[in-house]
């Protein structure tokens, strides 16, 4: 197990010192200053690693075999490649065909090392990249089903989905920050989709190096093949793995060469007739050789290669008994490896004992692998094995395969709620069965099966808890497809949309919506849920083409709910309520307060915390837009408390949490509660992950306004760039971000300010600010605040002065900046001297109520035009309350006695001092 102290990076040995020391997942965070989500993918990671199930045999095994300070990975010198197999033989022969795939890695991005099945491939694969000194990870495809390719490549990196980003952008995103080998293992039966990834990586990663075996070539431009020829150490082979069985073993040269000869110098084929040795001896296992082959020498069409393999594992499983041949080719149903339960779930009359002695002699005749507490068939033997399958053995393996995984899948999904204490012990278990639960779903047909539909339903929880988010949204599609009736079809599309919703894709979770209410007519209150969470989603998430969705479309929706449901049932009364309040909202992400009100009051009445938060998001909104930010700071506070119990593993509390997360910084900064908007932005428990996208700008705006200016411009300069890479996303909200490093930029009058703001445009895919809702108020505050700071250079004019004031004070579509954008211009009017300065600065009265930094910015403006020293004062306190390291000093600046000390201090935030 020692063997692989170097496949750990630096991050994951400290997790891995942690997780010995029995430290929860979030004391683990803490301590390492990172979030639980990263934890646990580090964990699940390691757990692949070490072939282990769980923490605690983690834990045990470390604490076992390494004293403290001599764990894996402290200390490591190179980098490796993660999840290579471990040998469980010594490595005979092939030291020229190593050097000749190591020199083929010199010289070329993509080498397929080409050969039919049995020859040795993934073995020399695994040593050749077991020497290189690269980072990368090793990709098992045998138990992978066509369309999961990238998700195999990116769960083997330990990546998974981050929305709005798909997963192979953010595959690609990991793939480009370092010189890294990926092997992409068995790939024959993928052929076509691991031709098309791999081209796309090559293109896109250029210090990515791929590795493929296969028994064809992928035919990607540049490809580099080398055909793995017959062993040339057969002999040596074929003696190492005979003396494992019987130590005494010697046999002449002449008889090793022509058994070995007979046998191609196919590795896997002398294994096999290795493992006999004990039982026939040389001569024995040579006449049973001859005798097969015989009957294949005139076969037609095959590779003779593969004429001798076939005869050895048909000789192989002819020399079983009854009971291990028939467990065999039962064993032969899963792709990728089963556990003891797995095997005995195939062969219901032995006794788990029996079927544990069966694998056992399974495994001493080399037909079956045992690795930690699994087994895996060899893919050849395998495939031979399953050939042996009449239709009538192979319709009842399905049906008890399927039977078994609906059982593995609902166990999984009882342990999903040991992750709220920090464990994630299930992603390993998950992560090793998923291929042979999903290929039980797929044999089954799309017709009514209470089985098949509840590995549906399993599987799109899980997948979803995994963040699989798109395969969670096809499982529960194949539960509507198996369910009973169309009720509960529709409530299986619901949670469906409940996953869409929480990645940001209403387009689809609304058409799912509808769907479901088509099916839901024989039940009233059921067609009515779906259609009011249907206008819902409509005028809270409009997103691409539900932006543009007829006011009279979602009104019919809404009248078409209330006429099918039946009272009494509070959940529907209240999700109506909610509907309404959005409905009559005006506009898109508008909401009416009143009924906004009413719904939450009818939401209180169920109980129920997420009715309750999405009520409250209602509330929000309608306060947000009326001005009342510190009412929308108090629904937002409470939204939280009510999120903080619910599973994040649940589609349908996720949504509602992500959207809880994303409301409370920015409502913390809509009312200047700087401290605030900082802890929240720490907050490690959103159910989607840790995402670059929506942390980083949250980090560099509260940066950008708290005075910590070298983050916020190291970060802005990151995500800026990870834009580019990423192709440019339409990810319109972060645009804010960019024009706070703008600000930044401006204030140290870098030259850059104008290239910040342009790059904010482009971000939110506008040619001006005011086309743009999530940028046109913080546009308008990043103008003014560097003009202010200016003013003493000239700079801007008078009339671009006047023009920036203007546009601090216009009606903007998105208001949680607009108090900053109107503060800074009546600000700015007081220095320019501009006739109607006063009235500005007395418009400003209800922002500085609704925002702290708002009052502080009125208190300095009004002190500017007064000379009053001590207001200057007050106004540097407010803004020392609120964590504005920048606006404090620049405000002592201006003051007499405390100028000198706070052009220090600007001086070192390296802003230009008038």
């Amino acid at each position: 197990m020692m063997g692989r102290v170097n496949e750990v990076s630096a991050r994951e040995a400290e997790v891995l010192e942690a997780v010995a020391e029995h430290r929860s997942n979030a004391q683990i965070a803490h301590a390492l200053h990172i979030s639980v989500r990263t934890v646990e993918s580090h964990v699940s990671s390691l757990l692949r690693k070490y072939g282990v199930t769980d923490r605690r045999e983690l834990a045990d095994l470390i604490a076992l075999e390494a004293p403290r300070g001599e764990r894996p990975g402290v200390g490591r010198e190179r980098p490796v490649v993660g999840g290579l197999p471990v040998g469980r033989t010594a490595f005979v022969g092939r030291a020229g065909e190593a050097a000749g795939l190591r020199e083929a890695l010199g010289r070329s991005r993509l080498v397929t090392l080409l050969g039919p099945g049995g020859m040795g491939k993934t073995r020399l694969a695994a040593m050749v990249a077991g020497e290189l000194a690269m980072t990368g990870a090793f990709v098992d495809l045998v138990p992978v089903r066509e369309g999961l390719v990238t998700r195999a490549v990116a769960t083997a990196f330990g990546l998974s989905e981050r929305p709005p980003q798909s997963l192979q952008q953010v595959l690609i995103e990991h793939l480009q920050q370092d010189r890294s080998l990926l092997v992409l293992d068995n790939c024959e039966h993928l052929v076509d989709e691991v031709a098309v990834l791999t081209e796309q990586l090559l293109s896109t990663c250029p210090e990515l190096t791929v590795l493929a075996t296969s028994r064809e070539r992928l035919g990607v431009p540049s490809e580099t093949t080398v055909l793995l020829p017959p062993l040339d150490a057969a002999t040596e082979l074929f003696t190492d793995r005979a003396r494992a069985v019987a130590p005494d073993f010697t046999a002449p040269d002449e008889v090793l060469a022509e058994i070995c000869a007979r046998l191609d110098g196919m590795p896997l084929a002398i294994e096999l007739a290795a493992a006999r040795i004990g039982s026939l001896g040389a001569d024995g296992l040579q006449a049973a050789l001859d005798d097969r082959l015989r009957l294949l020498a005139g076969g037609r069409g095959v590779d003779v290669r593969h004429r001798s393999l076939a005869a050895v594992i048909g000789w192989s499983h002819d020399l079983l008994d009854e009971q291990e041949r028939l467990l065999l080719r039962r064993l032969a149903i899963y792709v990728g490896g089963f556990d003891l339960d797995a095997a005995s779930a195939t062969s219901p009359e032995f006794g788990r004992g029996e079927v544990a002695d069966l694998l056992g002699r399974l495994t001493d005749k080399s037909l079956a692998v045992r690795r930690g507490s699994r087994w895996r068939l060899l893919e050849t033997i395998r495939e031979f094995a399953r050939d042996q399958l009449t239709n009538d053995e192979l319709s009842t393996a399905q049906d008890r395969c399927l039977h078994w995984a609906a059982t593995a899948a609902a166990t999984l999904e009882a342990q999903l709620d040991d992750t709220v204490l920090g464990g994630k012990e299930w992603w390993g278990i998950y992560d090793a069965v998923a291929g042979d639960l999903r290929a039980a779903l797929a044999a089954t047909g799309a017709v009514a099966d209470p089985v098949a539909h509840r590995l549906a339903r399993s599987l799109g929880h899980l997948g979803f808890a995994r963040r699989e988010f798109q395969e969670s949204v096809g499982y529960y599609r194949s539960a509507a497809e198996r369910a009973a009736d169309g009720v509960s079809a529709a409530l299986d599309l619901r949670s469906a949309a409940d996953a869409t919703l929480a990645i940001s894709d209403a387009e689809t979770g609304v058409q799912l919506l509808l769907d479901a209410a088509d099916r839901a007519v024989a039940d009233g209150n059921v067609r009515a849920t779906m259609l009011a969470l249907a206008v819902i989603a409509v005028n809270r998430y409009p997103t691409g083409s539900l932006y543009d969705v007829p006011s009279a479309r979602s009104a019919h929706l809404l009248e078409q709910a209330l006429e099918c449901a039946q009272p009494g049932d509070s959940q529907v009364s209240a999700l109506l309520a909610t509907a309404k309040a959005w409905e009559y909202g005006k506009r898109r992400i508008g909401a009416d307060p009143e009924l906004a009100q009413q719904a939450v009051e009818a939401a209180r009445r169920t109980g129920d915390p997420v009715l309750i938060a999405g009520a409250l998001d209602a509330s929000t909104v309608a306060a947000g837009n009326a001005g009342r930010l510190r009412d929308a700071r108090s629904y937002a506070v409470e939204r939280m408390r009510l999120v903080g119990p619910l599973p994040r593993h649940e589609p349908y509390a996720a949504a509602e949490i992500i959207d809880a997360f994303h409301v409370a910084p920015t409502t913390a900064t809509a009312v200047g509660d700087l401290p605030a908007a900082r802890a929240a932005i720490g907050v490690p428990d959103d159910p989607v992950g840790d995402h670059p996208y929506i942390s980083l700008p949250r980090l560099i705006r509260v940066s950008a306004l708290t005075g910590e200016f070298d983050t916020c411009v190291e970060h802005a300069d990151a995500l800026w760039q990870r834009w580019q890479r990423a192709g440019a996303p339409p990810i319109e909200w972060m645009s804010s971000a960019l024009s706070a490093a703008a600000m930044v930029h401006g204030l140290r009058d870098d030259g850059l300010f104008d290239v910040w703001q342009s790059r904010s445009l482009e971000v939110a895919r506008s040619a001006v600010p005011e086309d743009a809702p999530w940028l046109a108020a913080p546009y308008a505050f990043a103008q003014a605040r560097v003009a202010i700071h200016l003013i003493d250079t000239n700079r801007p004019t008078t009339a671009e002065r006047a023009d920036v004031v203007r546009r601090g004070f216009e009606r903007f579509a998105e208001g949680w900046w607009a108090p900053y954008a109107r503060a800074a211009a009546a600000e700015l009017a007081v220095l320019a001297d501009l006739p109607d300065a006063p009235a500005l600065l007395a418009a400003t009265e209800q922002d500085a109520a609704e925002n702290d930094w708002g009052a502080a910015c009125r208190t300095r403006a009004t002190a500017r035009s007064t000379g009053d020293l001590d207001a200057i004062l007050a106004a540097a306190e407010a803004f020392e309350r609120i964590g504005a390291r920048f606006e404090r000093a620049a405000t002592l600046a201006l003051h007499p006695a405390h100028a000198a000390e706070a052009r220090a201090e600007l001086t070192a935030l390296r802003v230009a001092v008038p």
